[in-house]
């Protein structure tokens, strides 16, 4: 019989997401498992039913297609153990729910994913959890900001739409000292290019929806905790009904198999992108963690085994009043790029980034925050749809 296991402990990350997460000696030899789609599980007798003495009790709690998932996911975060849950969104905020109570405090980065801000300013102040947001380059400085009732810390590294560090580490060991939980948002990276437990986080969030499912037709979220916030979060889980559809839990598990592959190309054209952004006159500045001109590269480049495709640059506009027109000018003239909210599929999308509703990191002056997302087609196309805009831009 082979070591599956201690084949891949060691191996390199294209091989382990070629086989984690099943074994086909299990389903007569298909390398994939069986799509499960059930509600009931029977029980060979009531003694068996009343203490739940078998491996399936019910759907909501897992089947052999979700734990296939669920398994190559821990294996890839270093995880005691993970959930699945609808979409990205609810990776964020069941693990809230499941860490905060009427009178606690919660610290959120002021570069968070806006519905996660949503999340915050509603149905978490309706729930009596106080909120305050801050500078995602604050590092260690986060004490600070520690009040006796602080019982969260929530990170994203990098920033939604700004793409700020944060020194997560650092942060952590601030957390834990009184004690609060770290969760991190990580869906930028992925565990192949960042596993945020090894760097002190307790709780790992991805929009499985992106590079996970890598095809735009998958909604789903992860969140995997370390051992000590592991039963916390799976009672919560299970108490809120909560979880991920197996045929949904089939696609994400067959989009893991290529995900190494595609987040290289990802990572290479959008690099290249960035760089060739940086030169052009009509752009006032590239909002790219990877490049050496960006503020908190070092931290990227300290703690990060890549970048993904999604990155942000500033439209060179002479006046506010015309950050709108040409930033609608720019993306209507894109042939190529889609104008749509997600990433992480194969093709290169395109949005004007709306900063609102930030507190500290606000929008920049010098124009409007133009988010990309490069997708797998070839760089030569994607620079000439570039062009279009630029040209569509400049023309009004």
């Amino acid at each position: 019989m082979i070591d599956k296991e201690g084949l891949l402990q060691n191996a390199g990350i294209n091989t382990r997401l070629s086989h984690l997460g099943n074994d086909p000696a299990e389903y007569h030899g298909f390398v994939n498992p069986p799509v499960v789609h059930a509600s009931t599980v029977l029980f060979p007798n009531a003694r068996t039913m009343e203490t739940r003495g078998q491996k399936y009790t019910y759907a909501t709690r897992g089947t052999p297609t979700t734990d296939a998932l669920c398994e190559a996911i821990d294996a890839l975060e270093g995880s005691a153990g993970t959930i699945l849950v609808p979409s990205g969104l609810a990776a964020v905020t069941v693990p809230f729910l499941a860490f905060l109570s009427a009178g606690d405090h919660a610290l959120i980065v002021d570069s968070v994913y806006g519905p996660t801000r949503h999340f915050c300013d509603t149905m978490l102040k309706r729930l009596g959890v106080e909120v305050d947001y801050y500078d995602p380059l604050v590092g260690a400085g986060i004490e600070a900001l520690i009040k006796p009732n602080t019982k969260l810390v929530h990170t994203e590294a990098p920033g939604s739409n700004t793409f700020e560090m944060q020194d997560i580490p650092a942060i952590a060991a601030v957390a834990h000292k009184h004690g609060a939980v770290v969760t991190m948002d990580n869906t930028w990276a992925t565990p192949v290019y960042f596993r945020p437990l090894d760097f002190g986080v307790d709780v790992s969030i991805h929009a499985a929806t992106k590079y996970p499912s890598g095809h735009s037709d998958i909604l789903m979220g992860t969140v995997s905790a370390n051992a000590k916030y592991w039963p916390q979060l799976h009672e919560a889980n299970i108490t809120l009904g909560i979880c991920g559809a197996p045929d949904d839990a089939y696609q994400i598990l067959r989009g893991l198999r290529t995900m190494g592959v595609r987040l290289e190309r990802h990572y290479e054209s959008a690099l290249t992108i960035a760089k060739w952004l940086e030169g052009r006159e009509d752009v006032a500045k590239v909002l790219h963690p990877a490049l050496p001109s960006f503020p908190s590269h070092e931290l990227w480049k300290r703690d990060f085994k890549g970048a993904s495709g999604i990155f942000s640059f500033v439209l060179a506009v002479d006046a506010p009043e015309k950050f709108k027109v040409k930033a609608h000018a720019f993306l209507d003239a894109l042939q190529i790029f889609g104008l749509g909210w997600s990433w992480g599929g194969f093709e290169s999308l395109a949005l004007h980034v709306n900063l609102s509703d930030r507190r500290i990191c606000k929008a920049p002056a010098e124009g409007p925050v133009m988010r990309l997302q490069i997708g797998l087609e070839d760089v030569v196309d994607i620079k000439a749809d570039i062009e279009r805009g630029f040209a569509a831009a400049k023309a009004v």
